[in-house]
């Protein structure tokens, strides 16, 4: 696993060894940017956040393309353990706000988030109840973005967001909402 673009191109990160999570593949990731880039622009200022964050590829991704914080969330040891490092390789620590423990167990914001991106376990629905909650949590601003990953058959529906996009990427699913 690699980052893909940006101040930290190429530089290799850690995934967990154990089979609790499922990290994101390069081409899938390399997918999820291009549809990012071409609605956003850039990534330079934004605020992130990294939910079911795993080695906290999608979040270190969005960083090393200029976003300005990003806030990584995940419960699994090993994946913390993992993600940790890939941000102390890289010297990430300064813009990263790493929460250990569930996602439906954050509380409400402190600020809104520009971009949310959701890989939650496939076939668990955890993504769409995690971005329900969310959204009644203030992490949601008018204009932001959500990315859910989920498995290619799963179906996304959420009251109060609409689809923007949806790309299937091998066994993964990528759909792009806004809130309504």
């Amino acid at each position: 696993m690699r980052v893909i673009a940006g101040e930290w191109r190429g530089r290799k990160l850690l995934a967990p060894r154990n089979d609790a999570t499922r990290p994101t593949a390069d081409r899938t990731r390399e997918t999820l940017f291009s549809m990012l880039t071409s609605r956003l622009g850039s990534f330079e200022g934004l605020y992130v956040a990294d939910l079911f964050a795993g080695s906290g590829a999608l979040g270190i991704e969005a960083l090393s393309r200029g976003a300005e914080q990003c806030l990584f969330a995940e419960q699994d040891r090993e994946a913390l353990d993992a993600l940790r490092k890939n941000l102390a390789a890289l010297g990430a620590g300064p813009r990263a706000d790493v929460r250990a423990g569930s996602v439906l167990a954050l509380g409400r914001a402190l600020r809104t988030f520009d971009l949310l991106l959701i890989d939650a376990p496939y076939a668990t629905g955890a993504g769409s109840v995690a971005l329900d909650k969310l959204a009644r949590l203030g992490w949601i601003a008018p204009d932001s973005w959500i990315s859910i990953e989920t498995g290619e058959r799963e179906s996304v529906e959420i009251a109060g967001f609409e689809i923007d996009a949806e790309r299937r990427v091998g066994k993964a699913k990528l759909t792009l909402l806004r809130p309504l």
